[in-house]
């Protein structure tokens, strides 16, 4: 004791360690004061501007526009960026409860520098853990643009992140702040966003996640690139970070040790699912949507009269497609189109035109070179100033490239000109699902690849659709003149006079198959597709009152010719038009314009657009029903009876072409098959009481078909597909398509029970001549 104090006055006395002691301080107190002026002079813009107090207002930008389906899955985005945010409550607590145990663990009890953290940091040089908070990370997320690699204007940087994530503390909740965290992070491959992470690299929703998927994720925080889970990148890192959260949510007791040890057992389960412009779920609606809204804006400008931008303000297109409709249309497509393109190319092996059928050498070169000049080569080295003889030239010239394939893309080398003819044998498909009562459509394939082939073949290509015409034939007839599905007419031949309807020759149809010489019901004519009697029927009701039938339910009538042969199918027409005009069929008579777009709301969800059903009276209900109950027939004993077959049999056309069959359907379906001249066009149209749907197929070019009606036929290319779609719809039975009969009328004075009328009407005894099924 004695000892200490003595060397304590010695201390005193010591005037060196006294000097000592007073410069620690000074140096201390000035490194403190230096530290206040630098924070100071930076908080005043001394080292360059803060964001202004707008700018900490609205910190979010380059906000994708998302597209959401009627079930409120995301169907794809606009973007610059493709960030779509969301609210706190989308976020499952453990995906926070990782992000907080990894990233900063005292996060709920700092106001935006952790200075245990801080002291940490500097005293072990960062050995130990960093000392950058959320709040911190946020900052430089959301203001600092560019990292400098100087050491001098980095530690500049960060002074000016410390006082932005005080600034943002003030402002923002903890909530807000990590929910701000999670929507601006770039988790790489085009996926900014915790909304955009976990569709693209788990094919799911945000509150959806697993725990073990919200550990994978919030473990790129610390490098993206270097932890991304895209398969044979880094799997071993990816799952190693992964664990590392785990581990973290162990040690502060968000999980237990068994739960974490199990997690850590797991695989990590990616299911890559690229939002592309030209990849994911409804490509081509997608692309409608796009143009829908570039005439919206220009026609809609903000308060301030500048224009939305669809890329970066963040909106929210809220659709009519059902997310799961438009999968299993989408699978439907691919399931029968790969396999009738195998048996397409089998049948052209031996074709010397391939894949062109009844066309001559010099049609085939008008053909290649009408697509040379539309091509992107053409175009490009046009621009370029190349002649036109180096252009075709440069078509001769074998390349590399990827072409499509059902067994994915193919890489190889040809001539431009070769991958011309090649795409020229790919047939395509198009696809449309509504309810009619609704006219909201649920389900919208526009072709079989977006990337390969962007031409739209639901609302923009036309295409002629055969005897799927027929019933607005037989519907005028019943509407004008009374006619009954049980009225007879003889299958024998019909001549339209020249002169007549215009017509510079005499007229007369051919059945697709022989002509039997009996008398047909309605019912029985329509199922068969019989062209002698349809031919007869527009001769009673004239060819201007069915073009005028169309035209109310939105048919482009334009360039249809007022005569005869249109009853047969002639009209090119889209596939938006003709689902729009069956449907009113299955709608008691009232067309509804088909509707794509419910709303639009901008980022903070005030509504911007809000569609208004238009409708109109084209017929009336019972004529609707009575059509309908023609049309039933197709299905029941004509051209799409298939339908409801429930054994194969040894047919090779049912085992090579007609894809899923048999399909065993046993509910009430209305539907028609169309076939177009040379098999260039397979259509089929069919509905049930709150379910339209339309399906085409057939090539680019007319002349690409199959040599023969077996295949080419509507019921071989087209049925399958809608038969695929509708037992997977009604395999889901949280989509209530409907297995019930048609709606009937009150009242109905028109006969649709033939059994009934023919034993009303035939005493008992029907002559042979007549065929009433």
């Amino acid at each position: 004791m004695a000892k200490a104090q003595t060397k304590k006055k010695a201390a005193k006395k010591d005037p060196s360690i006294r000097r000592h002691i007073k410069t620690f301080w000074k140096v201390f107190g000035g490194g403190v004061l230096l530290i206040l002026l630098v924070f100071l002079l930076a908080s005043w813009g001394v080292f360059g501007s803060l964001p202004d107090e707008t700018s900490l207002e609205n910190p979010e930008k380059n906000l994708a526009t998302q597209i959401i389906g009627s079930d409120g899955e995301t169907l794809g985005t606009f973007y610059k960026q493709n960030r779509t945010p969301i609210k706190y409550e989308d976020l499952p607590d453990h995906l926070v409860n990782a992000l907080i145990a990894t990233e900063d663990v005292r996060f709920y009890d700092h106001s935006g520098i952790d200075a245990k953290g801080t002291v940490r940091a500097f005293v072990f040089l960062g050995s130990k853990g960093g000392a950058s908070t959320i709040s911190q990370q946020l900052a430089k997320l959301f203001f600092t643009e560019q990292v400098s690699r100087n050491k001098f204007q980095r530690g500049l940087q960060k002074i000016k992140e410390w006082i932005i994530a005080t600034r943002l503390e003030r402002r923002y909740t903890k909530e807000e702040i990590i929910t701000m965290y999670f929507n601006e992070y770039d988790f790489g491959n085009q996926a900014v966003g915790i909304q955009s992470a976990a569709k693209i690299y788990f094919s799911k929703e945000p509150m959806n996640l697993t725990t073990a998927e919200a550990a994978t994720l919030v473990g790129m925080f610390k490098n993206s690139s270097l932890y991304n889970p895209l398969p044979k990148r880094n799997p071993e890192g990816v799952k190693n970070r992964r664990n590392v959260v785990l581990a973290q949510m162990e040690k502060y007791d968000y999980i237990t040790t068994e739960v974490k040890d199990s997690l850590q057992a797991l695989d990590l389960n990616i299911r890559y699912s690229p939002q592309g412009h030209d990849e994911g779920i409804a490509t081509y609606f997608r692309e409608y949507a796009r143009a829908f809204m570039a005439d919206w804006v220009e026609e809609n400008p903000k308060s301030d009269g500048s224009k939305y931008n669809i890329y970066s303000d963040g909106l929210k297109i809220y659709t009519t497609i059902d997310s799961k409709m438009q999968k299993y249309a989408e699978e439907a497509v691919d399931a029968h189109m790969a396999n009738l393109q195998a048996e397409f190319d089998s049948q052209n092996e031996k074709n010397k035109t391939a894949p062109f059928r009844d066309i001559t050498p010099e049609e085939t070169n008008k053909i290649l070179d009408a697509a040379m000049q539309r091509s992107d080569r053409w175009r490009e080295m046009k621009k370029q100033g190349k002649s036109e003889k180096e252009i075709r030239d440069s078509f001769k010239k074998k390349t590399k490239m990827s072409v499509f394939s059902w067994g994915g893309d193919i890489d190889t080398t040809m001539t431009p000109l070769d991958s011309i003819r090649y795409y020229k044998g790919i047939l395509q498909a198009s696809l449309m699902s509504m309810d009619p009562q609704t006219g909201e459509v649920k389900a919208w394939v526009g072709g079989i690849d977006y990337k390969h082939f962007k031409y739209d073949m639901v609302k923009t290509g036309q295409r002629q659709i055969g005897s799927t015409f027929k019933p607005f034939v037989y519907a005028t007839a019943i509407d004008q003149m009374h006619m009954s599905p049980c009225d007879t007419l003889p299958d024998t031949p019909y001549t339209i006079a020249q002169g007549k309807y215009g017509l510079l020759e005499p007229w007369t149809p051919k059945n697709s198959g022989a002509i039997s010489g009996k008398h047909l019901t309605l019912r029985a004519a329509l199922a068969q597709s019989i062209n002698t009697i349809t031919a007869r029927l527009i001769d009673r009701v004239g060819p201007e009152p069915v073009i005028e039938l169309v035209s109310k339910m939105e048919v482009e009538t334009e360039d249809i010719p007022p005569v005869p042969s249109i009853a047969l199918g002639t009209p090119d027409v889209t596939l938006y038009e003709m689902v729009g005009a069956y449907s009113t069929f299955a709608n008691q008579g009232v067309y509804i314009k088909p509707t794509l777009i419910q709303r639009i709301e901008d980022k903070n969800g005030t509504v911007l657009y809000q569609n208004v059903p238009e409708t109109k009276d084209v017929i009336s209900d019972e004529t609707a029903y009575v059509t309908v109950s023609l049309m039933e027939g197709v299905t029941q004993s004509g051209s799409g009876s298939r339908l409801r077959h429930t054994w194969r049999g040894g047919d090779p056309v049912y085992k090579k072409a007609v894809t899923g069959y048999p399909y065993g359907f046993k509910n009430p379906i209305a539907g028609k098959t169309g076939t177009t001249q040379n098999n260039s066009d397979g259509w089929f149209m069919g509905m049930v009481p709150n379910l339209a749907t339309g399906v085409w197929v057939g090539g680019e070019d007319r002349s690409t078909h199959f040599s023969n009606t077996a295949y080419g036929q509507g019921a071989t290319m087209a049925l399958p597909i809608w038969a695929i779609y509708m037992k997977k719809c009604y395999e889901d039975e949280s989509l209530n398509v409907s297995e019930s009969a048609f709606a009937k009328p009150d009242k109905i004075s028109i006969a649709t029970d033939c059994a009934k009328w023919k034993s009303e009407h035939s005493g008992g005894e029907i002559p042979d001549e007549f065929d009433l099924d």
